[in-house]
């Protein structure tokens, strides 16, 4: 039996920095750390590939100023690299 892998897209997370404030509740929420601040303050998407896409970033930021595009359907591969079904 073939070894069976998921591969899985990275979300887009996208910060809009003229309705953010810097507060930091984003970057406080993301349970793996793909969220950090800056020297000022703001936050950044310090690791991208850490993203699971739990979107608790999107939904606790009080000023709407980050979302996460879904990430698509995993895919899956085996380990000879053609798609399993």
């Amino acid at each position: 039996m073939a070894d069976v892998k998921l591969k899985q897209e990275t979300p887009d997370i996208d910060i809009y920095k003229a309705w953010c404030k810097g507060c930091g509740i984003c970057a406080s929420f993301c349970p793996t750390g793909a969220l950090a601040r800056d020297e000022t303050g703001f936050p950044y998407v310090k690791e991208p590939e850490k993203c699971i896409n739990c979107g608790w970033c999107e939904i606790r930021c009080p000023d709407f100023a980050i979302t996460v595009q879904q990430k698509k359907d995993d895919e899956k591969v085996r380990g000879d690299g053609e798609e399993a079904t």
